[in-house]
């Protein structure tokens, strides 16, 4: 083969190859492979689910590896349980505060159905839309962000996209969407930067989600069946009404207590990544 021939391909090779690199490009990428995992397994059978979450695993993993050329430390296996069962601790106690503080704005009474039931199907359902959305906004997009623009840059804009994500679901309103975007995308993403782990992330979220939709409070507007009935009886601004907790200002405020500390041990960690100078 002509050796000029030989070079101009290598070159293109390693042209094409830098496209690929660029953060948004396996953004886009990692966003339609984890998207298209979630979308092919949910509605389904509860188990489909979990099925769905080891997939969205396996399809970022193999956009960090195959399209990002990177590695990705963030879903190291020796970690991942312990890391997990720390957020989902994170998640029980940021819920049990946000319920205590306005349990007398609710009325609960105790479901009828197969309660072993109730709990597979929610922890099942929950685990997979944790596992997604986490690979999603954490895993991918704050990554991503990140390297363009900063960690600061990259927390705020993608807790903005949750929030607004969120403004589609039943019964969302503007306040609701702010609410989300600080204590959902604020605080998961704090988590993330915290540790640089996205098992953290997935724990809390987890938890959260899961004793929500157990307690029979609608979960960012979308109700279901859970082991208790809830009623809220106060105003929407402590019980976020038909939205559900999320749209509670309690949790916003909870929120904020735990993603302060949060960020403040990430910079003394040296995990934030600064904004670049161009």
């Amino acid at each position: 083969m002509d050796a000029g021939v030989v070079a101009s391909t290598g070159h293109g090779a390693g042209k094409f190859d830098r496209v690929l690199r660029f953060p948004l490009v396996w953004l886009l990428v990692g966003i339609v492979g984890v998207g298209g995992v979630s979308a092919l397994t949910s509605g389904g059978p509860p188990a489909l689910a979990v099925v769905g979450a080891v997939a969205a695993v396996v399809v970022y993993w193999l956009v960090m590896r195959y399209v990002a050329r990177r590695s990705t430390p963030e879903l190291l296996s020796a970690r991942a349980v312990p890391r997990a069962l720390t957020g989902v601790v994170l998640g029980v106690v940021f819920i049990a505060t946000s319920v205590v503080v306005v349990l007398t704005e609710f009325s609960f009474t105790a479901s009828s159905g197969d309660k072993g039931a109730i709990v597979a199907t929610v922890v099942a359902v929950q685990l997979g839309a944790a596992v997604t959305e986490e690979l999603l906004f954490r895993g991918l997009a704050l990554q991503a962000l990140e390297r363009l623009f900063g960690s600061w840059v990259a927390l705020a804009v993608t807790a903005v996209f949750f929030g607004l994500v969120h403004l589609a679901n039943p019964g969302a309103t503007l306040w609701s969407s702010f609410a989300i975007a600080v204590e959902a995308g604020v605080l998961l993403g704090a988590a993330f930067l915290w540790c640089r782990d996205i098992w953290l992330a997935i724990g809390l979220h987890f938890a959260w989600n899961t004793s929500v939709g157990l307690l029979g409070i609608p979960v960012s507007g979308h109700p279901g069946a859970g082991v208790l009935v809830a009623e809220p009886t106060g105003p929407d601004l402590l019980t976020g009404g038909g939205f559900g907790l999320e749209a509670s200002i309690v949790p916003v405020i909870v929120s904020l207590v735990l993603a302060v500390p949060m960020l403040v041990a990430a910079r003394r960690r040296g995990n934030l990544v600064p904004m670049r100078r161009r």
